[in-house]
């Protein structure tokens, strides 16, 4: 039934306990694991979740198996043991307009090579028998040897979150090529309107996997080089610069929220209006910028006044690991802050005890705030011309409050 024959030069998954004919929710069934975790052997990376494609099932034998349906446009079954993935294999056809414009038909007669056609690039269009047997009728492996991201065929243009998808793979593999005809595709789905059909949303679940990856820089400049930058993120402001802190963020693995407040930080508020992300990241989004004016007054953000305003500016006494993490992402653009003393700044200030600073004003509101700020003050002095050391992730401070991507 499968017409490729095994590439003697790689190899799939070798150790695969699900599948195997001791497996009897699978006993008897053509099942083969397909994408992301055949390219990922292949290139030698850890493994993550595996899918799997079963080739002439139904939902009802799938049903009686023990598997149970998870599957919205399509038929999609989690395994009773191991609760992967195990989709029918499935042909799509295009019927509407953007990328849920799409009637999907998953028959008894579809073959594998009809599953693996209608897939994005050859490289996660690959698949692998129980007993390891390579099957790659599209060159997958050929380009994953030559370092090259390439589509399968002309349905690629069908479905504008491939452009996307395209430019994330671009940022997690960024010693692969985007084959010139690939690219070229990309610039006319962006000039017949196609990616104008996505959903902010959308946009975001990319950008999330695309910006946590090793070069995140790497996504962006793809979706300029196809034009679909100012389609995808209209008003995002994309230069040297941005890129600049953006790979710092990356090389420091700060977190999502830190990543995407780098890349926004020349943008206009607006922006996160548009982009969809979550409230801590369109909130670090927001933030920064203002951090980053606070930290333009020379001598490390000014004296006491200064700092304790850049505190304030973020509401650094009720949110100190955010504070902690924007001064992180900021560092990222500067690159001299002392982000030690920071952190004792900021712990000074909350160490201050404001209910007994009440309690003397014997209610007096004015007096309590004015009271108040010159203690904040009183405590900041000692910590405002001390030389900057360049506090980088293993100073103290840093090791009490880890961060990571």
């Amino acid at each position: 039934m499968v017409p490729a024959a095994p590439d003697p030069a790689v190899r799939g998954p070798a150790a695969v306990p699900t599948g195997t004919p001791a497996d009897p929710a699978v006993q008897g069934l053509e099942v083969y694991i397909v994408g992301g975790a055949v390219r990922d052997e292949l290139l030698g990376l850890p493994a993550g979740d595996r899918d799997w494609v079963v080739v002439g099932a139904t939902p009802e034998i799938m049903a009686a198996r023990g598997f149970t349906p998870v599957g919205g446009d399509f038929p999609v079954f989690l395994h009773p043991r191991t609760h992967e993935e195990y989709a029918l294999a499935r042909t799509e056809r295009k019927s509407g307009r953007g990328y849920r414009g799409f009637l999907f038909h998953a028959g008894q007669e579809v073959t594998l090579e009809d599953d693996l056609r209608r897939r994005d690039l050859t490289i996660n269009a690959m698949a692998c028998a129980p007993d390891g047997r390579l099957i790659d009728p599209l060159g997958g492996a050929a380009d994953l040897r030559a370092r090259v991201l390439r589509h399968v065929g002309a349905a690629f243009a069908e479905d504008p979150v491939r452009l996307l998808r395209l430019a994330r793979f671009s940022a997690r593999f960024d010693d692969f090529s985007i084959a010139p005809e690939t690219l070229a595709l990309c610039r006319k789905m962006v000039r017949n309107g196609e990616v104008d059909a996505l959903v902010p949303e959308r946009v975001w679940q990319e950008f999330a996997k695309g910006l946590q990856s090793a070069h995140p820089a790497r996504m962006l400049d793809v979706l300029v080089e196809a034009g679909a930058l100012a389609r995808v993120a209209p008003g995002l402001v994309w230069n040297q610069d941005v890129a600049a802190g953006l790979q710092q963020a990356a090389q420091r693995c700060l977190t999502l929220a830190q990543r995407h407040a780098l890349l926004c930080r020349a943008s206009a508020p607006e922006l996160q209006d548009r982009l969809r992300a979550p409230h801590a990241c369109r909130d670090m989004a927001l933030l920064l910028p203002v951090m980053l004016r606070h930290l333009a007054t020379p001598n490390d953000g000014g004296g006491p006044d200064d700092h304790l305003a850049l505190l304030e500016s973020c509401d650094a006494l009720r949110r100190p690991d955010r504070c902690l993490d924007l001064l992180a992402a900021a560092d990222c653009v500067r690159d001299d802050l002392d982000l030690a003393l920071w952190a004792r700044r900021l712990q000074a200030v909350r160490a201050i005890d404001a209910g007994a600073i009440a309690r003397a004003a014997q209610g007096d509101v004015a007096r309590i705030r004015a009271d108040l700020r010159a203690a904040r003050l009183h405590a900041l002095a000692p910590l405002a011309a001390q030389p900057c050391t360049g506090g980088r992730a293993d100073d103290p401070a840093e090791d009490d409050n880890p961060r990571g991507a």
